[in-house]
């Protein structure tokens, strides 16, 4: 990554940056989405109840309120919607992906995060409560299922096969594959690890990389059997992992204020670079379509919020 150059906040992983404009949010941010289509990146602005809508053409920011502690946020490009998460009262709201108006709204009940479309089945999986996936039919806007856990889910991903999910269980010190078509679920090993809260498929590797923050170590498990084949230490407080597969790297965002980029190698992975952010900034999402890594930063002081993008180089 690099350093700073012009535009939405933009910075470069073994690149630069570029910056984003000033946000009112100043609060926590969560989870970041993105439309790639029309070009706009979606933050879940927890602490200010509000959507964040930036305009990454335009630099133009829209802010959404009236959510209660939006933690999890997914674009589906099939149903042309966006799924809201709300850790407050537990609902999922649903917008239309034209005008951002509301069109329909899940009730889970308690503590909604993180959310994924599940592209080959055509469904939105949404983790809640003290362990549960709840699946989301996009046509009818309605629950169709629920898988229960051992606890309540952080990140989760769907495997290459479009099969199972590896689903993140800190409080359980577990990582559960759950079988979609039989709906069993197992618990894969941690080796002693704790707090992972950060996870993401490496397709072409067939692993399951995940990150913990007890001790701070990035760990890469077969998809096929979910055995540990490398781990090496990585940044503190990590909040979210990415693949690059036109590279072969790996970045993690950490909220002890940098960037690690790892890149792949035969014996494992190995760091390039530890690219300096700012303490906080641990949320982060990696778009492969715009080959941009964006980096939300919370307010501080007399510093607004800001969302601060890296181009990957070379």
């Amino acid at each position: 990554m690099g350093r700073p150059r012009g535009g939405a906040d933009s910075r470069h992983a073994s690149g630069g940056r570029e910056k984003n404009p000033a946000r009112r949010c100043s609060g926590r941010i969560d989870h970041l989405s993105i439309d790639v289509k029309r070009q706009r990146l979606f933050v879940a602005e927890l602490g200010n109840d509000s959507l964040g809508v930036v305009d990454l053409a335009s630099g133009k920011v829209r802010t959404i309120a009236g959510f209660s502690e939006p933690q999890g946020v997914a674009y589906d490009p099939f149903a042309d919607s966006v799924y809201v998460a709300n850790g407050g009262d537990g609902s999922v709201r649903v917008l239309d992906g034209k005008n951002l108006a509301p069109i329909g709204r899940v009730e889970l009940g308690d503590d909604a995060d993180n959310v994924r479309v599940d592209a080959p089945r055509r469904h939105v999986l949404v983790g809640y409560g003290k362990g549960a996936l709840a699946v989301i039919d996009p046509a009818t806007r309605t629950e169709v299922a629920d898988l229960r856990l051992g606890a309540h889910p952080e990140s989760f991903q769907i495997d290459e096969t479009g099969n199972r999910v590896f689903v993140n269980v800190p409080d359980a010190r577990e990582i559960e594959l759950v079988d979609m078509a039989t709906r069993v679920i197992r618990s894969v090993p941690t080796s002693g690890a704790g707090s992972n809260f950060p996870m993401a498929i490496d397709r072409d590797a067939h692993r399951v990389l995940v990150v913990f923050r007890s001790p701070p170590t990035l760990m890469a498990l077969s998809s096929q059997d979910g055995h540990i084949v490398a781990k090496t230490t990585a940044c503190g407080d990590a909040d979210d992992v990415f693949v690059d597969d036109k590279r072969r790297r790996v970045y993690v965002s950490c909220g002890e204020g940098v960037v690690d980029v790892f890149t792949a190698e035969a014996a494992g992975y190995r760091r390039l670079a530890r690219v300096p952010t700012v303490s906080g900034a641990r949320t982060s999402l990696f778009v492969p379509e715009l080959d941009r890594l964006f980096v939300a930063v919370r307010a501080k002081s007399n510093e607004p919020a800001a969302i601060w993008v890296f181009r990957p180089a070379p």
